[in-house]
């Protein structure tokens, strides 16, 4: 492939797609108006685990490649992704384990669970990205990606200038595109604080009072946070906040009173369905890659080497 690539967006799927389109020979430019450490991506609890995506055989296919993509990253320090051990707690009379015949897992001691629950502890790979999407940016110019800063309202103008435009622009895609309106942005808020210790992640998604997780990353530790379908506002909102403080605190007692580091506010791309195809029409070819909703570091590798298949392709 000797294409000019423009891919559209600077968060983990862009970075990802960039990565594998330039390793497979060709001429790739990554255009963004917000630098990596500024998308949702930088927000994002980033442990592997589908989250508020799509399921179906072939996300699963995707889900396993980042899954094993990210084992092997693991072994590279200096990327910031480390396996962690973790529980997903099940509130469900019959809980969905179906990410298990991925990830393998065993039950969690009744002890390490909220009261009247049932969960599974795991291992997974967890990103610090503060650290991850530099390296990942840095190994995209190691192989000869450029980096712009600006904004494209329409893909179709880059013709001439590029032959391929992969709109990898999260939740503003469907915006871009001009033909999708379904996609809803979903606002979650996080707290980074102090970690006194903690290495196990604690994820309990139904929570009734909220959705709730503790994740130790090597600099912090996220919780969180929320799931607020059309909501837009990039402001942490002071109440949510103390609500996220509570709830992980009742989680993993641990955590109360520690200091906190910072506060982030991110839009997650909710779509029914991924959008990964070619889109017709257009001045130039274009390739759609959004809509991951809370699952854009789980299914980024995934989505990387299903857009460089779809271009490989005669």
């Amino acid at each position: 492939m000797g294409e000019r690539i423009a891919v559209i967006g600077a968060g983990v799927i862009g970075l990802s797609i960039a990565h594998e389109l330039a390793a497979a020979g060709c001429d790739v430019t990554v255009l963004a108006d917000l630098a990596p450490l500024e998308t949702t991506s930088a927000v994002a609890g980033a442990v592997w685990f589908p989250y508020a995506a799509e399921r179906s055989a072939e996300v699963d296919a995707m889900l396993a490649v980042s899954l094993r993509r990210f084992v092997a990253i693991a072994e590279r320090p200096e990327a910031g992704v480390d396996l962690r051990e973790g529980i997903v707690v099940e509130r469900a009379a019959a809980p969905d384990r179906s990410w298990t015949a991925l990830l393998p897992a065993v039950p969690a001691d009744a002890a390490d669970l909220p009261v009247g629950t049932t969960g599974m502890r795991t291992s997974a790979p967890l990103a610090t990205m503060s650290q991850y999407l530099p390296w990942l940016q840095a190994e995209c110019e190691a192989l000869g990606v450029r980096f712009e800063h600006r904004r494209v309202d329409d893909p179709d103008a880059l013709a001439g200038a590029f032959d391929v435009a992969v709109v990898a622009a999260g939740a503003r895609g469907g915006a871009l595109l001009g033909d999708d309106a379904t996609v809803v942005p979903i606002r979650g808020q996080v707290v980074r604080v102090e970690n006194p210790g903690v290495t196990t992640f604690v994820i309990d998604d139904e929570d009734p009072a909220g959705l709730t997780y503790v994740l130790p990353r090597r600099d912090c530790l996220v919780l969180g946070g929320t799931h607020e379908a059309g909501a837009t506002s990039l402001e942490p909102d002071p109440a949510i906040e103390a609500g996220i403080l509570a709830r992980c605190a009742a989680l993993v007692p641990a955590v109360a009173g520690m200091p906190i580091l910072s506060r982030a506010v991110g839009l997650r791309p909710g779509r029914a369905r991924l959008r990964i195809e070619e889109v017709p029409g257009r001045a130039l070819r274009v390739i759609a890659a959004y809509g991951h909703g809370g699952s854009g570091m789980t299914l980024s590798w995934g989505t990387a080497a299903r857009v460089a298949a779809m271009l490989a392709a005669p």
